[in-house]
């Protein structure tokens, strides 16, 4: 968790806009998502996630939500793609 407040901060240092939520996606197991504020939408194909100012959705197959608490979430299964919303 530290690792994505350095990752913030570095890149705030730098002039550029801190990320809304933070994810990290390990290939073929699922993601870990930081700072969600609720859970918009959820398949076994997508989820969407809502943040302070913004959303992202994950596409993918077989996802299910693993952890879930603190504004920490879990997105298991086999995820293609991660991208923003407006």
């Amino acid at each position: 968790m530290r690792l994505f407040s350095a990752i913030a901060d570095a890149l705030a240092a730098e002039g550029l806009d801190a990320l809304r939520i933070h994810y990290t996606v390990v290939d073929g197991r699922g993601g870990y998502f930081q700072n969600v504020r609720r859970l918009v939408e959820f398949s076994p194909t997508r989820v969407v996630l809502a943040g302070k100012r913004g959303k992202v959705a994950v596409e993918g197959n077989e996802l299910r939500l693993g952890k879930c608490g603190d504004g920490d979430v879990s997105v298991l299964g086999d995820i293609e793609g991660v991208r923003r919303e407006t």
